[in-house]
């Protein structure tokens, strides 16, 4: 296992690790009870688990799922930035930047024809124009933008797919595990 940027090496979890992390991403507010019966553990060793993993930093936080169409009208924008230089001192000072502006709520460093890609919620296409502006504006070294309105949300994952991105289990070891089982 290697270090990415910003994520520690850390030892693999295991299948039932993985299954409390899926079953809690689904629904946070699962009680102790209802996750062990899902993960099938007994109460007081879910709840240890569930410990460790909030401890070291597997699970970040709980929070709600809210329909913002039913709370205020928006708009969504995903931006393309590029930026005029591409060094350390420049992009860390983008990134603080972004880091500081609430209606960016995703930004990813990616490959390719620009440098990062934002997500950003404005009022609507007027608030969007401000903020971009404000960037333009703010000294933070962006050269050219490009934007893209949502029109419609299709998906809207709640989380990720843990057990698909787990690493595939060979045959052997599944077959292992039975014969010293049986």
């Amino acid at each position: 296992m290697y270090a990415r940027r910003g994520i520690d090496a850390r030892p693999p979890l295991d299948r039932l690790d993985t299954k409390i992390l899926a079953a809690l991403q689904n629904d946070g507010r699962l009680s102790n009870l209802k996750l062990a019966g899902v993960v099938g553990l007994s109460p007081t060793p879910c709840l240890q688990r569930v410990k460790r993993l909030e401890s070291a930093g597997f699970i970040q936080a709980y929070g709600a799922t809210i329909d913002i169409r039913r709370v205020v009208p928006y708009v969504t924008v995903h931006t393309d930035v590029t930026l005029r230089r591409r060094t350390i001192e420049q992009t860390q000072e983008f990134e603080r930047y972004v880091h500081n502006q609430p209606f960016v709520t995703e930004c990813y460093l990616v490959s390719g024809g620009f440098d990062y890609v934002l997500k950003v919620t404005a009022r609507d296409i007027d608030h969007y124009r401000e903020i971009i502006e404000d960037m333009l504006t703010a000294g933070v070294g962006v050269e050219r933008i490009s934007s893209f309105v949502a029109i419609q949300s299709i998906k809207q994952a709640r989380g990720v797919p843990l057990a698909l991105l787990q690493p595939a289990v060979p045959v052997r070891e599944v077959q292992a595990r039975e014969v010293k089982r049986g």
